[in-house]
């Protein structure tokens, strides 16, 4: 899809979803516009805030497009609700059935969904030469859909996922399987036997395992070998419990940050109609840390 033609001197954007005043993409799209000379304004948009308590979706979505605004971030809990109010998708929207990022163009509300190419993107450059045979999936939620399609867009021959939910892992198999037909796809609901019957590549941690206020791992330390590839897309705190496992067992690790940063980079293009840079982003990023 093309990419968007916003103002040329400006930025005027803005981030929707509930509990959002930590989040690293207002700073990041901020510092990229200033960067390049353009006059930004990005806003929290925090459903949470008392000053939106009764403020639904449909009428925040409406604000700010009759605000000017050239678009918008869409996070937890809106990124399915919000298809409703859009008048097209981008191919990876449809593919993925959410949307993380609204372009307000010639009239018109365009969904996309940049996770799907912030990981793909993440991915290639972080686990270049990867082996991509055969990796693991963990968590089939709304950001596992995304990962899961990129995962096959990155060369993932076979893809095995598991969830807690066994029939949410069944249908996002089965969802893969129609949009990339180049990669095999099942689920599991028994990891421990898969490992033994057909020890895959990598591991992709696609859960909210991992996440300050939710510590752990979603798969037994014991099943990470060192010759296997391991991806996290939590980034808070950035060195989590998976990531630092399967760096001390020699692993190749991809940490959140990537996906994070690459999804902020599609969606400053998508809202300007300019190219930003990644390394200058990513520094962005890291001054939260």
């Amino acid at each position: 899809m093309e990419i968007a033609s916003a103002r040329e001197d400006s930025l005027l954007a803005g981030l929707i979803g509930r509990g959002i005043q930590l989040s690293r993409t207002p700073l990041m799209q901020m510092a990229e516009a200033r960067a390049q000379g353009l006059f930004t304004v990005y806003k929290k948009l925090d459903m949470d805030a008392p000053e939106r308590a009764e403020m639904t979706l449909p009428a925040m979505v409406d604000a700010a497009e009759a605000a000017g605004f050239d678009g918008l971030n869409i996070t937890y809990p809106f990124k399915i609700e919000v298809i409703g109010l859009l008048d097209e998708l981008s191919d990876n929207a449809r593919a993925v059935g959410a949307v993380n990022t609204v372009v307000f163009r010639d009239g018109q509300r365009i969904g996309h969904n940049t996770d799907l190419w912030g990981f793909a993107e993440s991915f290639r450059r972080g686990l270049e030469g990867a082996d991509t045979r055969h990796a693991v999936l963990l968590g089939a939620g709304g950001a596992g859909v995304a990962v899961a399609h990129a995962l096959a867009d990155c060369g993932v021959k076979a893809l095995t996922i598991f969830d807690t939910d066994a029939a949410r892992a069944e249908a996002l198999a089965a969802l893969v399987a129609g949009n990339r037909p180049g990669c095999k796809t099942r689920a599991t609901t028994d990891l421990a036997a898969l490992f033994a019957a057909d020890r895959p590549c990598g591991i992709v941690n696609a859960t909210p395992m991992g996440m300050a206020k939710l510590p752990g791992m979603a798969i037994d330390a014991d099943l990470i070998a060192p010759d296997m590839w391991v991806a996290d897309i939590v980034y808070f705190p950035l060195e989590t419990q998976l990531i630092s496992t399967a760096r001390a067992r020699g692993c190749r690790v991809l940490p959140g940050s990537g996906m994070a940063v690459y999804q902020a980079v599609r969606a400053f293009e998508l809202f300007t109609g300019r190219p930003a840079d990644p390394n200058r982003m990513k520094a962005t990023f890291d001054v939260f840390d």
